[in-house]
């Protein structure tokens, strides 16, 4: 199911179970999971993009493995906030990877978490090609970690702590 409110979307979130975070890319999958705390996103790899139903193969070989209990995609807004032909593109993902489970599903505005990818990278002294092959999953675990510290502070708001 596709959430559009991270509430409604962490709600639905089995206990203990980590997540999932996806940049999508035109040529690559950026893809970092979470602990089952939801408190920590590491980048785990990116995925050369074949056809949707390969590349959902894979996604789903990972959501097994890792006893993934929902699924965070990056939504490529503009500037602006409004929604252009990728954000189409990702929502389209979405729908047709939705139709192969009941994982639940959100998205994130990703806005420049390519771009704060980078710079991490660039501050850690990666040289360039390292850059390129690790800036996808990278960015993934940027995007999900924007939902977990979004969950984190719904979780103090609904305890009174927060």
């Amino acid at each position: 199911m596709i959430f559009e409110e991270m509430a409604d979307f962490a709600a639905a979130v089995p206990p203990m179970r980590a997540l999932m975070g996806l940049d999508l890319g035109d040529k690559t999958i950026g893809v970092a999971v979470s602990d089952t705390f939801l408190s920590v996103a590491t980048p785990l790899e990116t995925i050369r993009r074949k056809k949707f139903g390969v590349d959902a193969a894979r996604l789903n070989e990972l959501i097994v493995e890792r006893h993934i209990g929902g699924l965070v995609l990056g939504l490529p807004r503009n500037m602006d906030g409004s929604e252009g032909p990728r954000c189409q593109s990702t929502r389209a993902f979405a729908r047709n990877f939705d139709r192969l489970g009941d994982l639940p599903i959100t998205f994130w505005d990703e806005r420049l978490s390519t771009v704060a990818a980078e710079r991490a990278l660039l501050e850690a002294d990666t040289t360039r090609k390292r850059r390129a092959e690790v800036i996808d999953h990278v960015a993934a675990a940027y995007i999900l970690q924007g939902v977990l510290d979004r969950i984190a502070v719904l979780r103090r708001q609904e305890t009174g702590n927060g």
